[in-house]
């Protein structure tokens, strides 16, 4: 495996020493991230495809990108790979008439009708019309846990207007990037953390519609967000990221995490990330920044288990309510992940409005949030 990384100066692609890309390296594969407002120009991937004819291109705008040790915001960053025994395979999908629950039975059904399972299956969604929980329960309806699914839910820094994604085209609005990755020789491995504590007393959701709450504890939950946040509600969505809610599933016990996307007033509700179902048990989590970054680092060394050697390439998904949280000490997750992955490993990866990942080896993939989440490869 070779991989080469590009930021975009506003007129061409250079890689990291400022020089422009060897024309000879062939990408089977090249994520772009970025700027909303930069991608939505156009100038940057009809650069790119000029000057790299070859392999998929994926798209996505973020809240934040990941390039190495670096975190940068009002720019494009490019991470090109070439496999030596690994095969890729992209598929686009579109957000329309049908539901996110279903489009993640279609991307399930398009991988298992392949003659050979993908050791991987990564996806790079719109995070603002697609319900990150329905999307990844309606690829396990088909896949189950036989294959590991990751990826995150594109962002648009802490703005919650629009979201874009494309697969060798301009990225648009609610579109859905699926990439399958085959072959006996590549590892794979996935790793989630978060590092958020909860406080306050366990109360039980008790009205909401699939990623829609109204009320904790029969009062409005809107309210009771504005409570904690004092002054600072009237900049919501955005300060809700600083309460994330974790959520116990009825069902299963499971705990996940939750974070705003918008609300109404008119409504008295607010619309998450993923599903918030009725009967769970929920409670407001708070920072510790410590715990953050130590998450990033734990989350690093889960995702290398088993490996025969350090990994070549990972792919970092942290949520936006990290970034706000850790401010200037945001690089600090990112450095502590590189420190467990190794000196040899290629970081690429970005801020997002949700995270994919299994929470253990073997399980079933799942949305998370306020979650730094890794997926390692190396090819043997």
């Amino acid at each position: 495996m070779r991989t080469n990384q590009f930021s975009w100066n506003g007129k061409a692609w250079t890689n990291t020493n400022g020089t422009v890309p060897d024309p000879d390296f062939k990408a089977d594969l090249t994520f772009i991230f970025g700027q909303r407002m930069i991608l939505e120009q156009g100038d940057a991937y009809a650069a790119y495809t000029k000057d790299f004819t070859s392999g998929q291109v994926v798209i996505g705008t973020t809240s934040g990108n990941i390039m190495g040790l670096e975190v940068s915001d009002n720019d494009l960053v490019a991470t090109a790979v070439q496999f030596d025994k690994t095969k890729v395979e992209t598929h686009l999908f579109h957000v329309g008439a049908k539901g996110s629950l279903e489009l993640g039975e279609a991307i399930g059904t398009k991988f298992n009708a392949n003659s050979e399972a993908p050791k991987l299956i990564y996806i790079v969604s719109d995070g603002h019309s697609v319900n990150g929980s329905e999307l990844v329960i309606g690829i396990a309806n088909v896949l189950g846990s036989t294959v590991p699914v990751a990826g995150g839910l594109a962002g648009d820094d802490a703005r919650f207007e629009s979201t874009l994604v494309g697969l060798n085209a301009a990225p648009g609005k609610g579109n859905i990037v699926a990439i399958g990755f085959f072959g006996d020789s590549l590892e794979v491995g996935c790793g989630t953390r978060t590092g958020w504590e909860p406080f306050g007393p366990e109360r039980i959701i008790t009205r909401s519609e699939k990623n829609v709450l109204y009320e904790i504890d029969g009062k409005s939950a809107l309210k009771l967000y504005k409570s904690y946040l004092g002054d600072r509600a009237a900049e919501l969505p955005g300060s809700a990221l600083l309460f994330p809610l974790e959520i116990t599933l009825a069902d299963t016990g499971e705990r996940v995490i939750r974070t705003i996307l918008s609300v109404s007033e008119e409504n008295q509700s607010m619309t998450f990330a993923g599903n918030i179902p009725e009967g769970s048990k929920v409670q407001l989590m708070k920072a510790n920044f410590d715990k953050l970054i130590d998450g990033a680092a734990d989350a690093a060394g889960i995702s290398k288990r088993g490996f025969s050697n350090e990994p070549e390439l990972a792919l970092l998904v942290s949520c936006v309510g990290r970034k706000l949280i850790l401010g200037p000490r945001t690089e600090e997750e990112i450095e502590e992940a590189a420190a467990v992955l190794g000196a040899n490993t290629t970081i690429a990866g970005f801020y997002s409005y949700g995270e994919i990942a299994p929470i253990g080896t073997g399980d079933i993939c799942q949305l998370h949030n306020q979650s730094m989440t890794i997926t390692s490869l190396r090819e043997t």
